[in-house]
């Protein structure tokens, strides 16, 4: 039961990740977006999977996290394409 409130919580958390990156590159802007708190993120969910590995639990839930983690990376590389887009403005 607890992988399966786990992975809901991951899905939940997942579904954000996808929309924030499409804001991200419409907005064309670094002004609104937060490195630090994706940095964060980022950090959490690799101490999320690691936990995973560490702990034997090899399961699907380790793919929610590893997808999370991709989606969230996403927005740091649009995070740097934006900086780049605010000086040459």
């Amino acid at each position: 039961m607890s992988q399966i409130l786990e992975i809901v919580m991951l899905v939940c958390f997942g579904l954000s990740w996808p929309m924030s990156v499409v804001k991200n590159i419409k907005a064309k802007t670094a002004k609104t977006m937060s490195l630090s708190f994706t940095l964060l993120i980022i950090g959490g969910y690799i101490a999320g999977i690691t936990a995973k590995i560490l702990s034997n639990q090899i399961n699907f839930v380790l793919i929610a996290y590893l997808l999370n983690l991709a989606i969230v990376s996403m927005n740091v590389v649009v995070y740097f394409i934006n900086r780049r887009y605010d000086k040459i403005a």
